[in-house]
């Protein structure tokens, strides 16, 4: 067993450690990003990236039944953050056609993986949220974040020089 913030006890295999367990693999990948050679501004960018991941990884520890804790807050400004972020790498990538296969190099192989982990944990807090409310802006947040990082491998691809590889599905 393993406590949440306010104290209650619950399984280590409860939905909500396993929620936040994912987005804190979530923010590791990231982390790992960042040590590769990126552009200044995203590694920017994916530090409060991080920051955020930190705020809902402390909103899903805590303990639902306890109102009077103190918790950083994820606000529509950080979700439109996102989307302006994603607008700006779109405006400057060719237009996708096709579905492309993951890879690229190595920084963008790990923003597919980090992207893979993003949607993991996505589904892993929709089922929270079946058992227990979660704020929306939570789930609104990592459904715009793994577009984010879909887009971002595309322009770290792009300013490598990369190739994206089209599926070519047989038959």
């Amino acid at each position: 067993m393993t406590s949440l913030l306010g104290g209650s006890r619950v399984w280590k295999s409860n939905v909500r450690i396993d929620a936040y367990g994912t987005v804190d693999e979530l923010n590791s990948y990231l982390g790992l990003l960042r040590n590769h050679q990126i552009d200044v501004g995203h590694k920017k960018f994916l530090i409060t990236i991080q920051e955020r991941l930190f705020t809902i990884g402390a909103s899903l520890a805590a303990d639902p039944t306890k109102d009077n804790l103190v918790k950083p807050d994820l606000t529509i400004k950080d979700v439109e953050v996102l989307e302006n972020q994603i607008d700006q790498m779109d405006a400057r990538l060719p237009e996708l056609k096709n579905f492309i296969l993951p890879g690229g190099n190595p920084a963008s192989s790990i923003c597919h993986i980090a992207r893979c982990v993003c949607r993991r944990a996505e589904r892993i807090i929709v089922q929270l949220n079946a058992q227990e409310a979660v704020d929306p802006l939570i789930i609104q947040y990592m459904n715009r974040l793994s577009d984010h990082l879909f887009t971002l491998s595309r322009d770290i691809s792009n300013s490598s020089g990369s190739e994206e590889i089209v599926w070519k599905p047989r038959g």
